[in-house]
């Protein structure tokens, strides 16, 4: 298999280069019925794109999808849905000093010793131009776990190089705050200082890294497999598959080497759980509290800042990257971890229907933590003491 391709029931293909004519994906195993049409996908692919403010790549594509197969009169016909976006603005001239040129960072090096060719046009396959897709194809799997189980999946940048949202301890996510600045910030009294950053950044021809933070909520207990099919590690494995992420957390993530064992474990009443160290996840199966996780994105390679590299003769050389790049690739990744969150749970719940669809409820029901729940219904995800 050339890993193109994720997921067992809901299957995700994608396809295209950063300067081709074209990228797209093919969405198979969605069931029938879903409405959905090309305005469904303005919002999230305008929440990804780049050239919507002055703090990320320039680029600006027009990021119009086209349903080619799959959906009949408005809504999913069961077949395999192919969606297209025609790449609109691709400054290929960009990369030509540096086409015979490994960039530090990037994956110019190992994509040359894997096929012994590769596209050097911003990126190629590699770029982040391919995530577009993924956020399409997610789309419909967050359409989908709304309206079936009234699941949400929402994101927000919880730290960019050394700045972390300035708030209260344990105080609540305002999503309206979140989706009003550029940056996904939580935190509107900071943004001026994140504008700040970025410009001193850009200034010097320097980049910096980034975290993000995802939750689910509203998902149901049972959801997942046990040993090799977790949904943890599928979660894991899907936030680790978006380009720069080095890192990724679920629940208390690296904060549990520090924790004892009293305290790690989320302990159990009838009304709720009282804390949720583990993100929601319990021997690779939901327990029904909230599915939290997180990615930490190293800082942009493509920089004006020269570097020593080699190029395709094998002669060593200096390398600067010019062109249009993010300062930090993590002010766009909020809805791209937000899709793949999506994809992994529309799959595994499939994969649940298939096998234990007949199961039904199984009585005791424990709620999620209380204190999250009540942050959650007045707008808020944040994560309580010990979560991430």
């Amino acid at each position: 298999m050339s890993s193109n391709t994720f997921g067992k029931f809901l299957c995700v293909t994608t396809f295209g280069e950063s300067h081709g004519p074209a990228i797209g994906c093919v969405v198979d195993g969605c069931p029938p019925g879903i409405a959905i049409a090309p305005e469904d996908f303005v919002h999230d692919l305008a929440r990804r794109a780049t050239g919507k403010s002055r703090y990320t790549s320039q680029r600006h594509e027009a990021d119009e999808v086209e349903i080619l197969s799959g959906v009949y009169e408005g809504r999913t016909t069961g077949t395999p849905i192919a969606l297209l976006i025609r790449n609109t603005d691709a400054r290929s001239k960009d990369y030509a000093e540096i086409a015979q040129v490994f960039r530090p960072g990037h994956a110019d090096y190992t994509y040359w010793q894997k096929y012994g060719i590769r596209d050097p046009r911003g990126g190629g396959r590699a770029s982040a131009r391919e995530t577009t897709m993924r956020v399409a194809a997610a789309v419909i799997a967050k359409k989908w776990l709304k309206e079936k189980f009234d699941v949400e999946v929402r994101g927000w940048l919880a730290q960019m190089d050394d700045i972390v949202p300035a708030l209260p301890k344990g105080a609540a996510i305002d999503f309206s705050v979140v989706e009003s600045n550029p940056f996904f910030w939580p935190a509107a009294a900071q943004v001026p200082e994140l504008e700040a950053r970025i410009n001193a950044l850009r200034k010097a021809g320097d980049s910096c890294g980034a975290r993000i933070n995802v939750v689910a909520t509203g998902v149901p207990p049972g959801w997942g497999e046990p040993v090799y099919g977790k949904l943890d590690a599928e979660l894991a494995s899907a936030l680790m598959s978006i380009n720069a992420v080095k890192a990724v957390e679920i629940g208390a993530g690296f904060a549990s080497v520090a924790q004892k064992g009293s305290e790690h474990r989320d302990e159990m009443r009838l009304d709720g759980f009282t804390s949720n160290h583990a993100g929601g996840i319990l021997g690779g199966i939901l327990s029904g509290q909230d599915v939290v996780a997180s990615i930490a994105l190293k800082p942009t390679s493509s920089i004006l800042v020269p570097g020593r590299s080699v190029n395709t003769a094998g002669e060593e050389t200096e390398v600067r990257t010019k062109g249009r790049h993010d300062p930090c690739v993590g002010i766009r990744a909020t809805p791209i971890a937000e899709a793949m969150v999506a994809l992994v749970l529309m799959d595994q719940a499939l994969r649940h229907r298939a096998q234990c669809g007949d199961v039904g409820e199984v009585k005791p029901r424990i709620p999620a933590n209380k204190a999250r729940r009540q942050r959650v219904k007045s707008g808020a995800a944040r994560p309580a003491k010990g979560e991430t």
